[in-house]
C-alpha cells in the first residue's frame, strides 16, 4: 500500500502544472505545442520573439506550461515599454492576434494569471490578450473596436469565385479582364522595396505612422516561404502590393499598400483574388481576410466579399492603469494628430514614422 501511494504522489507530481519563462532551448517544444494546437496563429511562433526584440528592442517573455516534460500550454508575451504612453505586457505586440493556447481551460487560466503576477511584478499599466473570443470571465472585454474575417476555400477556383457575393464577384471579373488583356499584372516579390514604398505611402495618406522598412526585412527573414508579396503592376506601374502570411492551411493577407492608378486598375481585388487563389493551389483551406475597426471602409469592403464579421473580444487586467486603454491611431485623442499627418511630406512622414511606431504595439 505504501508504494502504491508513493506511485501516486509521483503520478501527482508528473501531473502538476509549472510555469516558467521559454528560453532559446524551449524554442523547438514550443513551435511544435504551437503547430499542433488548433486554435494557434501565426502570431504564437517563437520567432515573433526575436522579430519584436530585434526591431524595437521590447523584451519577449514567452511563458510555457508543462506537466513534467510535457508542453500544456503556452502564452507569448511582449514587455513593451512605449516611450509615450507607459508599459504593458501584450500578447503579442505588434500583430492582431495572441492570447494563451492551452490543453484546457483550467491550465490557459494558470497561464493568464502568471502573466497578471508578471503584469504587478513589473509594475505596468495593463496586461492585453489578443483572443478572438473572450477566455476568462473577471478580465475586462472590448469587443466594440475590430472584428476579423475568415472563411473556408476549396481547391477550385470556380467554387471560390461563386462564394463572393455577385457586385463583387462582377469587380472581381473586371480585375481578371485587366489581366487578361495585359493592363494589369500580379507579379510576385522577391525584393520589399515596391512594397515598402506603397504601403509607406497609403499608411500618410490614412494618417497613420509607418512602421521602419527593417521591420519588413526582418519578417521576411525569420519568416522565409511563410512571408509572400504581390505587387499590382498596371500599366507599367506598380500601383498597389500586399503582404501575405502562410500558417498551416491558413492564408492571411496582412499588409496592403495601395498608390495611385489602383482604383483604376482594380487592384485591390485582384490582389485578393489572386491570393486566394494560389493559397488554394497550396492547399490551403482557409482565407483569412485580418481584422479591421468596426464601421470602416476596409470593414465594409471585407463584408461585400461575403465575409462574415466576428467582433474581437480582446481581454484586458488593469494593473496601473485606471481604465480601459485605447493605443491606436484611430483614436480621436489623435484626430489632430492624424489629420496633420495626412497633409505632411511623404519623405517626412516615413522618417518620422518609425520614430512613433513602437508606441503603437
Amino acid at each position: 500500500m505504501a508504494e502504491t501511494a508513493m506511485m501516486n504522489a509521483g503520478a501527482n507530481a508528473a501531473r502538476k502544472t509549472r510555469i516558467e519563462n521559454a528560453g532559446d532551448a524551449a524554442r523547438a517544444a514550443w513551435d511544435a505545442y504551437v503547430g499542433a494546437h488548433p486554435d494557434a496563429t501565426h502570431f504564437h511562433q517563437f520567432a515573433w520573439s526575436d522579430l519584436v526584440k530585434s526591431v524595437y528592442g521590447y523584451e519577449p517573455v514567452y511563458l510555457i506550461a508543462r506537466e513534467g516534460e510535457k508542453v500544456v500550454g503556452v502564452l507569448p508575451l511582449i514587455d513593451a515599454k512605449t516611450p509615450l504612453l507607459g508599459r504593458s505586457l501584450i500578447s503579442t505586440a505588434f500583430t492582431v492576434g495572441g492570447g494563451p493556447l492551452a490543453d484546457s481551460p483550467k491550465i490557459a487560466a494558470e497561464l493568464a494569471g502568471a502573466a497578471v503576477k508578471l503584469g504587478e511584478e513589473r509594475d505596468v499599466q495593463y496586461v492585453e490578450l489578443r483572443t478572438s473570443g473572450a477566455m476568462f470571465e473577471h478580465w475586462i472585454t472590448k469587443a466594440d473596436r475590430y472584428a476579423g474575417f475568415r472563411r473556408t476555400i476549396t481547391s477550385d477556383d470556380k467554387d471560390n469565385l461563386t462564394a463572393i457575393p455577385r457586385k463583387r464577384r462582377a469587380d472581381v471579373r473586371k480585375a481578371i479582364a485587366l489581366e487578361e488583356s495585359g493592363d494589369l499584372k500580379i507579379e510576385i516579390d522577391s525584393d520589399p522595396a515596391r512594397f515598402y514604398a506603397l504601403y509607406a505611402r497609403a499608411s500618410r495618406d490614412l494618417g497613420t505612422p509607418v512602421f521602419a522598412r527593417r521591420y519588413i526585412d526582418a519578417m521576411i527573414d525569420t519568416f522565409g516561404d511563410q512571408v509572400e508579396m504581390s505587387t499590382a503592376v498596371f500599366r507599367g506601374a506598380p500601383v498597389a502590393s500586399l503582404l501575405s502570411f502562410y500558417f498551416r492551411d491558413v492564408v492571411a493577407p496582412y499588409y496592403i499598400g495601395l498608390g495611385p492608378g489602383a482604383r483604376e486598375g482594380r487592384a485591390n481585388d485582384a490582389l485578393f483574388w489572386g491570393a486566394m487563389r494560389r493559397a488554394a493551389a497550396r492547399g490551403s483551406t482557409e482565407f483569412d481576410f485580418g481584422r479591421s475597426k468596426i464601421g470602416t471602409g476596409p470593414y465594409a469592403y471585407k463584408k461585400l466579399w461575403g465575409f462574415e464579421a466576428k467582433p474581437l473580444e480582446y481581454q484586458y487586467w488593469l494593473v496601473k492603469a485606471p481604465e480601459m486603454p485605447d493605443v491606436n491611431p484611430n483614436n480621436p485623442k489623435f484626430a489632430v494628430f492624424t489629420k496633420v499627418w495626412k497633409k505632411m511630406p511623404l519623405p517626412l512622414a516615413n522618417a518620422a514614422g518609425p520614430l512613433l511606431m513602437p508606441n503603437f504595439p
